[in-house]
């Protein structure tokens, strides 16, 4: 081999010495970018140059060393574990979050819930009882009577201005990945492209990857990579990205509470193809917003919606028909004490309609004016085991023990979710004291390559420049 290829050989050293540099260089450089993925500088060793013949010299050393490539070291195995985990943690999350608003809303246990209201209520008969006819206990049972009245109410609406925010935020999560999803399709024709090309398109497959982690936390949509470098998106076994072509989402179902017709997802170019979501932030909004049904096993939001409504009609019949069992102190039968004005809403149009002393039925049938057997019965009304109290502490109980089930599961999702993550991280995540260590091996590398050219420069010099010198 000529004494020439040996200054070849210590320049592709060099090279790879420094490409090697430059290749730990950026990822220091992006050791805090999201979503980056650890590059690494592969290398081969260059065989010698064959040599045939009669004249033929025993086997070369080799060329030196040659770059096959700048690998992305990500593990599809880790990153799809991390998709499925993030979007069963997001569903968890969005679930349990919900229904801690929901639990807040409830104000329970409290002295502005409405179990303390409906306790100085109901005390506030007995004490009409002992002063039939009179007007300030009778003013102060109508002031907890309306605070009742206000706090059902007030709970009503608070629920459905909840399931309105939540119904806004499915809209906008929708948008998100339908947005995403287009930005993927044209990542996929740019990677497609350059691999096609024989390039390594290592920023563009990052990029796609938070892009499709992303759509799996808010959708548990599964990635199907394919050989042309392009991956698919895959919704409910249906293809939202295919190469370069996407299929968008749409929201179906009504935008208010009173809409009737529960909210869904469908695909916009086949109307009436429902999308059923297993996972992910949009599934359990959906969940949350789902219709009341018969069996109370409905979406949380619009069962404790009916759970007022049935309360507020209860409340109502109770104490409407004690009232009727009763005289006021004139010798009136009782008028009705509470009034519904629409029907398909109780907790929201329940009113007082009783105004003062005269309209509260405190006389037993066969008592005189003075007699308050009959308001004393209305006290005892809270504790009857089918009363709005018992239905009101239902109510609670079963919103409490959802939520309390649902933020432990939201927990033991998030720990699996963090492991996964952690798993990836181990594998594709930038270390600063790896790639230091990089850095110097691959500078004493350079020196290295450097000083054997200076080496091959000296034996050259001497062999042009000083060869037949010797004994002149």
């Amino acid at each position: 081999m000529s004494t020439f290829s040996g200054l070849n050989t210590a320049m592709s050293g060099l090279n790879a010495a420094r490409l090697a540099m430059e290749t730990a260089g950026n990822n220091l450089a992006n050791v805090g970018t999201a979503g980056y993925t650890r590059q690494r500088a592969d290398f081969v060793s260059a065989g010698s140059v064959a040599s045939t013949g009669l004249l033929a010299s025993r086997p070369g050393v080799g060329q030196g060393v040659v770059l096959t490539g700048i690998a992305r070291l990500a593990d599809a195995h880790l990153d799809a574990r991390v998709r499925g985990t993030v979007a069963l943690a997001a569903q968890s999350d969005t679930r349990a979050e919900g229904l801690t608003n929901l639990e807040g809303i409830l104000r329970e246990p409290g002295e502005n819930g409405l179990s303390s209201l409906l306790n100085d209520f109901w005390a506030g008969w007995e004490d009409v009882a002992n002063q039939p006819g009179e007007s300030s206990p009778a003013a102060v049972l109508l002031e907890r009577a309306k605070a009742v009245v206000n706090r059902i109410g007030q709970s009503h609406t608070e629920v459905t201005d909840q399931w309105s925010a939540q119904r806004q935020s499915l809209d906008t999560m929708v948008n998100d990945v339908n947005s995403a999803a287009s930005t993927i399709a044209g990542l996929n024709a740019q990677i497609r492209s350059a691999v096609a090309a024989g390039g390594a398109p290592n920023a563009l497959l990052d990029q796609r990857a938070v892009l499709t982690q992303t759509i799996s936390e808010l959708s548990g949509a599964t990635v199907r990579e394919l050989p042309d470098g392009t991956v698919d998106v895959l919704i409910d076994g249906n293809a939202l990205v295919t190469g370069s072509t996407v299929r968008p989402l749409e929201v179906t179902g009504s935008a208010t509470f009173a809409g009737g017709t529960a909210p869904a997802l469908q695909w916009a170019h086949r109307p009436g193809q429902p999308v059923a979501l297993q996972a992910g932030r949009i599934a359990g909004t959906v969940s949350l917003l789902a219709p009341a049904d018969d069996a109370g096993t409905g979406g949380p939001l619009a069962e404790a919606a009916k759970s007022l409504d049935v309360i507020a009609e209860k409340l109502a019949t109770t104490v409407n028909a004690a009232q009727a069992n009763g005289k006021t102190v004139d010798g009136n039968p009782g008028p009705p004490f509470f009034g519904i004005t629409d029907s398909n809403n109780p907790a929201r149009s329940l009113t007082v309609l009783a105004t003062g002393a005269k309209d509260l039925a405190t006389v037993g049938t066969n008592g005189g004016a003075l007699d308050g057997s009959n308001a004393t019965e209305m006290s005892k009304l809270g504790g009857s085991p089918d009363g709005p109290d018992a239905l009101w502490a239902n109510m609670v109980i079963k919103i409490g023990t959802a939520t309390k089930s649902e933020a432990q599961q939201a927990v033991s999702s998030a720990v699996a979710a963090a492991g996964a993550v952690n798993a990836q991280q181990s594998v594709s995540a930038v270390s600063i004291d790896e790639e230091n260590v990089a850095l110097i091996a691959n500078q004493h590398a350079f020196q290295g390559a450097a000083r054997v050219m200076t080496a091959i420069d000296e034996m050259l010099d001497t062999l042009i420049n000083r060869t037949g010198l010797v004994g002149r």
